[in-house]
């Protein structure tokens, strides 16, 4: 099977982080299962998400400029990514940010540090 035959076949995640880093753990840990692209801002994500529509998006919650809530909102309201699965991605864990992220319309809300294997799981389970 060529790579682009792979990759047609294998969901693709878009991560959203502003630490290009925490791109490159996730793309090496994720690689086997999911086709990986990467945006780093919230802005970003919304024309990345509609020029090439991904299976599912990890967003992290704290950026610059467009957080992770207002990005879900936006995402959730525009037509064309609506039904793309949000999983937000954030060391804030309190039960306010975990409701205000479910209230911005995520799919799951996954708290840092958070095991590859629980992260895996949940991406697979909506996509």
């Amino acid at each position: 099977m060529s790579t682009q035959e792979q990759r047609n076949n294998t969901p693709h995640v878009l991560v959203v982080d502003d630490e290009y880093f925490n791109y490159e753990m996730l793309s090496m840990a994720l690689s086997d299962a999911f086709t990986l692209s990467y945006a780093d801002s919230g802005k970003s994500c919304l024309s990345n998400a509609i020029a090439h529509k991904p299976d599912a998006i990890l967003l992290d919650v704290c950026m610059p400029g467009l957080d992770g809530y207002d990005t879900c909102r936006m995402l959730k309201n525009t037509p064309e990514t609506k039904d793309i699965p949000v999983v937000m991605v954030s060391g804030l864990e309190s039960k306010q940010e975990q409701q205000a992220g479910y209230e911005a319309g995520c799919d799951a809300y996954v708290i840092k540090p958070f095991t590859i294997q629980s992260l895996l799981e949940q991406l697979k389970s909506m996509v």
